[in-house]
């Protein structure tokens, strides 16, 4: 999905007023007019929202697919990032001006019958086995200089599973792409293959 650089700017915008709502009685939310920004009320889209601090993780969650429109998505994905994470503990308001709010627009995803097709910098990894789910992002292999090889491993991990469990046997994988997005330095890098 081709997101123009004033869209990215207003979901960045938004998720840091959501952010800020939690701890703000009184946070301004922008009225964005749907009709010269459609595709913030695309449905079925993935978002992911990422919080760091320092360049460290602080909460992550996100959705592969919603119903809801994209921007709708963004927002509980932001709050959820921001109580839910069950690796964090809560954000607190202390934290809100050292918080760097990072979100990933997804592609929809496609199966992968191949683990030589998984693409560095461009794929997400989204493991859905019979009792074990995982989702890595397409800036999770490039952030850690992963390998192809210990980008499953990591998956496999997080998954709950042996590590070398893809060595194994054939997982069933999807792929994905997103567009990234972060209130810090450059806009960050498009993984997106549209």
């Amino acid at each position: 999905m081709n997101i123009k650089k004033e869209v990215q700017g207003l979901i960045l915008l938004v998720a840091r007023e959501i952010l800020n709502s939690l701890f703000e009685e009184d946070t301004h939310f922008t009225n964005i007019n749907y009709t010269v920004y459609p595709q913030l009320t695309r449905r079925n889209a993935g978002a992911f929202v990422t919080l760091k601090t320092n360049g460290n993780l602080r909460g992550c969650i996100g959705y592969l697919s919603s119903p809801d429109m994209l921007i709708d998505t963004v927002k509980e994905a932001t709050k959820q990032a921001a109580t839910s994470d069950p690796r964090f503990n809560p954000v607190t308001a202390d934290e809100l001006s050292k918080i760097n709010i990072e979100v990933s627009i997804l592609s929809p995803a496609m199966p992968l019958n191949s683990y030589s097709d998984i693409k560095i910098g461009e794929h997400g990894l989204l493991l859905d086995e019979q009792y074990n789910r995982a989702v890595l992002l397409p800036q999770v292999a490039t952030e850690n200089n992963f390998s192809v090889s210990q980008f499953l491993t990591a998956l496999c991990e997080k998954a709950g599973i042996n590590p070398y469990t893809w060595e194994e046997q054939q997982l069933k994988l999807k792929v994905f792409t997103a567009t990234v997005m972060s209130e810090v330095g450059k806009r960050k890098k498009t993984y997106d293959s549209d």
